[in-house]
């Protein structure tokens, strides 16, 4: 007996043996349906009062039979997509309508979603003869005006409905001439490096602004994907009276969502939240697509930038503890039982070897960064001794923090216009009028929503702001949400405690903006400073209201000059360095390194 999917309950036994010959039925590849199968579908339909279908393979079996209810029909789970780029799944749905109508929504969905060969919907009368079919396949889509994408078309093509014995497609040919022009296509396109994206934000109506809001996010989502390699093909605003708490835009927005990829070519969507382990298996399930969320794409970006041993070390930890909940919602293949004493008994299955790995792996990196943490505790006592004074520059990534530590210090960190450019701490030391000295350092930037085990991960790089005699708070001007910035970056120099440090509010990329707009900024903000990170010239305010600040500090420390390691201190250090290296990443100039006695890069300014 052959298994009928869907919606069996309360078949008669009758119906049942109706559709179970529908498996005896075979397709020639010449054809889309033959009388005989299409006279079987609609005598089982008229006979249960329910849609049914056939999912026939190009083999002409007939690998499902389904049955639905009156005006829909769900098809069983069959697996993702195994071919190669441009191939179709090697199932076509024939299936009835009871009322008439043609191809509906889901249909489409279905044909696109899955990849379908073809979809065919015979309309039925109400004497459950077989009046007509309506068909859809895929097909590449074609520009809708001269200049523009070709993948910005629809991405099927329907036929019909025709009546049932005027169908005279040849179905291989047919499916032949689309596969090697999929194929072609596909060579033809260039994709980023980790495809193509469409970005979802999605908002409940009773939020205050919530378009607006959307809009920004939505803005600097984009770039972060850009930093990640991803290209971005289509933004998708949705604002909800409630948030879908299985699906997040709820499935027909869903529906549409898949559409939309299929004409753009997109196989990934990005969601501007984070997701539960339950809403991205469910979403990826129903879409049939890689879906990342801001937390994953935030991680992505961080692996990518993360150059260090110390970096590499925080954002693996903070991997692993993202991706530890998210192991269960894993393939049930992983479920398959192994081990066992001698071989035998029921052992671990995969996932919980998996599970298990990656926990011991957290204990493991936890202790390494504990290590890491003492050491640059002693590292900054040992800073302490030498009593020069410390700026540090924080604020929201991509604000131009390391330009403007390249700018003042005459030095050659990596700058970049992407967010989180610079993920490791590095400091200079410049020189001003009198002998009085100054270590700058860079730090990471903030971002919103910074996700929670990442901060954790890189709480103790971020505390290296803790010891600052004053910290340059910089943001950019030519931002919109330069203002949330602002409030994004205060806020979490809260959470470090750091909020009493003195500091200084410095606009950059002034360049960018009107003279009107720089006149406001600094009407809202008295004690902040403009400038220009690029240009040298901008910055002379900058360095004078930094030494006045600073006036103080120096008069209660001793000057100190440049100076050179000790033998025994470079000792101590090099012993330091290999203990918290033991995998031999290559090392790369940090905060920790430099502060620890080997020579700053100096800078002498004259004012």
């Amino acid at each position: 007996m052959q298994q009928i999917y869907g919606n069996t309950t309360g078949l008669s036994p009758h119906a049942v043996r109706l559709l179970e010959r529908i498996y005896r039925r075979k397709v020639p590849l010449d054809h889309v349906a033959t009388p005989e199968l299409v006279k079987s579908l609609a005598e089982a339909s008229h006979v249960t009062g329910r849609q049914v279908g056939a999912l026939v393979h190009r083999s002409g079996e007939i690998d499902y039979v389904i049955v639905g209810d009156a005006t829909k029909l769900m098809l069983p789970d069959i697996g993702r997509l195994r071919a190669a780029e441009g191939r179709f799944r090697a199932l076509r749905l024939v299936h009835t309508h009871l009322y008439n109508e043609q191809l509906t929504r889901d249909d489409i969905v279905d044909l696109v979603r899955l990849r379908l060969d073809l979809v065919a919907a015979i309309q039925l009368s109400p004497e459950g003869e077989a009046k007509s079919m309506d068909l859809a396949y895929n097909t590449p889509p074609s520009p809708v005006a001269e200049g523009e994408d070709p993948r910005n078309g629809l991405p099927y093509r329907r036929v019909g409905p025709l009546p049932v014995g005027r169908i005279d497609i040849h179905f291989g040919e047919l499916i032949t001439a689309l596969e090697d022009e999929f194929a072609r296509r596909s060579r033809i396109f260039t994709h980023a490096k980790d495809g193509r994206a469409i970005l979802v934000h999605v908002a409940e109506k009773s939020k205050q602004g919530a378009y607006a809001e959307a809009e920004d996010s939505l803005r600097e989502l984009a770039e972060l994907s850009r930093t990640a390699g991803v290209e971005v093909v289509d933004t998708v605003i949705q604002l909800r009276d409630k948030i879908d708490p299985r699906l997040i835009v709820g499935k027909g927005k869903l529906d549409d969502i898949v559409l939309r990829a299929a004409e753009l070519d997109a196989a990934t969507l990005v969601f501007d939240r984070n997701l539960t382990p339950s809403q991205a298996s469910a979403i990826s399930k129903h879409a049939d697509l890689k879906v990342i969320d801001r937390t994953q794409l935030i991680l992505d970006i961080f692996a990518q930038r993360a150059e260090s041993a110390d970096g590499k070390l925080q954002v693996e930890l903070a991997q692993l503890k993202y991706a530890l909940p998210r192991l269960a919602m894993k393939d049930d293949s992983l479920s398959r039982l192994t081990g066992g004493i001698g071989g035998r008994g029921p052992g671990e299955t995969k996932l919980e070897i998996g599970r298990r790995r990656a926990k011991e792996r957290v204990s493991f990196l936890e202790a390494q960064l504990k290590k890491l943490s003492r050491q640059r505790e002693q590292r900054r006592r040992k800073r302490a001794r030498k009593d020069v004074p410390i700026v540090s520059i924080v604020g929201y990534t991509n604000a131009g923090k390391s330009t403007l530590l390249n700018t003042l210090t005459g030095s050659d960190t990596i700058a970049e216009n992407k967010l989180f450019a610079t993920l490791d701490t590095r400091s200079r030391r410049i020189r001003f009028p009198e002998e009085r000295e100054v270590i700058i350092t860079d730090t990471v930037g903030f971002i919103r929503e910074l996700p929670k085990d990442l901060f954790a991960a890189f709480r103790a790089t971020f505390e290296e702001a803790a010891d600052a005699d004053l910290i340059l708070h910089v943001v950019d001007a030519s931002d919109p949400a330069h203002d949330q910035h602002i409030a994004t970056t205060e806020e979490l120099l809260g959470e470090l405690g750091l909020s009493s440090i003195p500091r200084i509010l410095v606009f950059n990329k002034v360049d960018l903006v009107d003279k009107a707009e720089a006149r406001r900024l600094l009407f809202g903000n008295k004690n902040a400073v403009l400038v220009s990170a690029t240009n040298r010239e901008t910055t002379r305010a900058l360095l004078a209201t930094i030494a006045d600040r600073l006036k103080d500090r120096w008069e209660q420390a001793r000057t100190v000059p440049a100076y050179d390691v000790d033998e025994d201190e470079a000792s101590e250090q090099a012993s330091e360095g290999d203990a918290a290296d033991a995998s031999a990443e290559p090392e790369l100039t940090t905060l920790a390194e430099l502060t620890a006695g080997k020579r700053y890069r100096r800078t002498t300014l004259r004012v």
